[in-house]
């Protein structure tokens, strides 16, 4: 039963426990309602407290009534719902609406969890959408932390992101909601191929199962979840070699490490300023260690999102410019 999967990962990943108060991501769509339902069939038994929030993006015309619904639900099941509203499409004139849709999804996450003073933040996203991350994860370029996909569990500005329903299927939640009775919001956009993703999941997946893997979503899945625990090791042992709160790595010591160890060092540098690697690329990296082994002293590189990194004598630094 897909309730056993769903405990059974969140005690595997030590994702949820007794006395935690859970911040669940509802928007009204299938994976999320799916969601909602089985933390909050959990609930008792593991013994968390849960709240909804839903952030109405006003990219459409029944967006309002979407936020309407998840208020809606929230009243039915007896959870606090909390709604939060923003332009995103005016803002995405200032780059890429994915993007921006996503970080401010994330920023009001992030800001209603603080105010309520939720451990954990609840997210959505099941295996299909693993299978299709990683995918468009190895057509961009990716190294090893790209390949480790969507983790269970993601510590982030003091808070843990964790999802649930990562190892369960789109159809498995589908036949769920079915079951239940459960309708949920249509987002129309999803059957559009004017996204990355969503030409992954109507054109390249579909042709994968039928012409060379019908478990491709299973093997991309298992093979994330692999790449994640070595990820994860390795990770611990960068941490240990990049001093906290200095944006400096020295060269000569730099040169010493693993080539995979230097760049996992790097990243962290990067991560520590901007709050992530998030479009920082493969060549970005490659830059900064030529940087390192062939450049003159006080040479720059500039990366994305207002970081540069400058080399002195014994060091290389990383600044906001």
């Amino acid at each position: 039963m897909i309730i056993d999967k769903v405990k059974d990962t969140i005690t595997r990943h030590g994702l949820i426990k007794r006395g935690d108060l859970v911040l669940a991501a509802v928007s009204g769509g299938a994976d999320s309602l799916c969601l909602l339902y089985l933390l909050h069939a959990l609930s008792l038994s593991i013994g968390f407290k849960l709240k909804i929030a839903h952030l109405d993006h006003m990219l459409r015309e029944s967006s309002g009534k979407d936020a309407q619904f998840v208020r809606g639900l929230g009243s039915k099941l007896g959870i606090p719902v909390i709604i939060g509203r923003i332009n995103v499409g005016r803002l995405a004139k200032k780059g890429s609406l994915e993007e921006i849709a996503r970080n401010a999804r994330l920023e009001f996450l992030l800001k209603v969890a603080k105010g309520i003073k939720a451990e954990k933040i609840a997210l959505a996203h099941n295996l299909d959408d693993q299978a299709e991350t990683v995918l468009m994860r190895i057509l961009r370029g990716t190294g090893l932390y790209g390949l480790a996909g969507i983790l269970p569990k993601r510590k982030l500005y003091g808070f843990e992101i964790i999802r649930p329903l990562i190892r369960v299927q789109r159809s498995e939640i589908e036949a769920f909601l079915k079951q239940k009775k459960i309708r949920p919001r249509i987002d129309r956009t999803n059957f559009q191929d004017i996204y990355f993703r969503n030409k992954i999941r109507h054109k390249l997946i579909p042709l994968l199962k039928k012409e060379y893997n019908p478990a491709v979503k299973e093997a991309l899945s298992n093979m994330a979840e692999g790449i994640a625990f070595d990820y994860d090791y390795l990770n611990q042992q960068a941490l240990r070699l990049v001093k906290a709160k200095r944006n400096r790595v020295n060269i000569l010591k730099f040169l010493k490490l693993h080539p995979a160890m230097q760049r996992l060092v790097l990243r962290l540098s990067i991560s520590r300023l901007q709050g992530s690697t998030r479009r920082i690329t493969f060549a970005h990296i490659r830059e900064i260690e030529d940087l390192i082994l062939k450049r003159p002293v006080n040479s720059i590189v500039d990366l994305p999102k207002g970081i540069s990194v400058v080399k002195k004598p014994k060091n290389i630094l990383f600044y906001r410019r």
